[in-house]
């Protein structure tokens, strides 16, 4: 990834960032992935979020300026809305921003009446498709510019009665020098205590219901019979502290302890994705929705090839097989395993993915780009 730039001048754009949780999933990804092409675009940036956890570490090494905003208590309690509208309200009043991003649908909808009220340009972010009250609905509509990751997400909120004059569709970008193919074969395999001769097939993401780790069990459990040297690595950690997401988490365990015990392995968070994708042999991506799953471009920039479910954006970025993926309806586990089988069994087919799909990370999801893009929708916004 680019180095950060160096501070813009003390008159340039402010661009506040908000951001409501601590951690560091693909929204949040791609929002820093953004930053230092923003700010070498003439903005100062400042980014409002917890004060402490991964992410405000990360926002210390790029040294982007962070201010404290918490919509939850430190037990995971949410503040009223109203309480933390207030909250917002002063910290805006204070900080001055020449314009606010909201960098997620909650924040979204959290601070469009605020920004409105006070006047300060504003943009928000739709990463997420989940259905909206008619007050949520009219909250996001406050804001001057609407950003959908893909068609599909655009066209599922356009449909709840989000404005269609001021949604546009912004399609993330990856890093394609910190993605990239690459020969490893060895350091996974030998942290895993694994034979060379092993193969790796890897999801990555957040564990609950959406991401559809049970059907890759039923999967998995399928292609071990006739793959059973194929290892399976988890990588993610469940957020949700709803009582169906924590016996969602207790089943992938007993799962990887039982029909595929010494084969499934539960990695957690990881800070190293992009070896453990230049290692795997296949990424597959089961999820039951999907607005356009970061991971999946990570996977195409790293010339792994993937096997994911035809939902939500996944097609647009990749419309077809010779762009490297092999898309399969969603909760069809018999689906998923003969698309596995056919890609690992086949080491032809596997590099001939391998290198289209590369293609298609370089041709359309450069970070450059998407961040240039990102910053047009900034300048549109501030020139009314």
């Amino acid at each position: 990834m680019a180095s950060p730039a160096p501070r813009p001048p003390t008159n340039s754009p402010r661009l506040l960032l908000l951001c409501e949780y601590p951690t560091v999933s693909g929204g949040e990804q791609s929002m820093l992935s953004t930053i230092p092409f923003v700010e070498q675009a003439g903005f100062s940036v400042t980014v409002a979020c917890p004060q402490s956890g991964p992410l405000a570490t990360r926002l210390g090494e790029l040294q982007v300026d962070h201010i404290p905003f918490d919509t939850q208590t430190s037990g995971g309690q949410r503040f009223p809305q109203n309480e933390s509208r207030q909250q917002l309200r002063s910290l805006l009043v204070r900080e001055k921003p020449d314009l606010l991003h909201a960098n997620s649908l909650s924040t979204g909808r959290l601070s469009g009446p605020v920004a409105a009220d006070l006047g300060i340009p504003s943009v928000a972010h739709l990463r997420d498709i989940v259905g909206l009250s008619r007050r949520a609905v009219a909250d996001l509509n406050q804001h001057r510019r609407l950003l959908a990751v893909s068609e599909a997400t655009r066209d599922f909120h356009l449909g709840q009665g989000v404005s269609a004059a001021r949604t546009f569709v912004l399609h993330n970008g990856v890093d394609l020098q910190h993605f990239r193919p690459g020969t490893e074969r060895t350091w996974l395999r030998n942290q895993l205590e694994l034979p060379p001769s092993s193969g790796l097939v890897v999801t990555v993401g957040q564990i609950g219901l959406r991401k559809g780790h049970d059907v890759l069990v039923d999967a998995a459990i399928r292609v071990s019979a006739e793959l059973p040297h194929v290892h399976w690595l988890v990588v993610g950690e469940r957020f949700s502290q709803k009582d169906e997401s924590r016996q969602f988490e207790a089943d992938l365990h007993e799962a990887a302890g039982g029909p595929l015990g010494g084969q499934m392995h539960l990695l957690g968070w990881r800070d190293d994705v992009d070896r453990i994708l230049r290692e795997a042999d296949l990424l597959v991506h089961a999820s039951r929705q999907e607005p356009l799953g970061r991971v999946l471009l990570e996977a195409a920039a790293s010339g792994l090839p993937v096997v994911a479910t035809d939902v939500g954006g996944t097609r647009e970025i990749f419309p077809s097989e010779d762009e490297g993926a092999i898309l399969v309806p969603a909760g069809d586990a018999p689906a998923l395993a003969e698309a596995i089988v056919r890609v690992l069994a086949d080491e032809a087919v596997r590099k001939s993915l391998a290198r289209a799909i590369r293609r298609r990370a370089e041709a359309a999801f450069d970070l450059p780009l998407a961040a240039a893009n990102l910053v047009e929708h900034y300048r549109q916004v501030l020139q009314g």
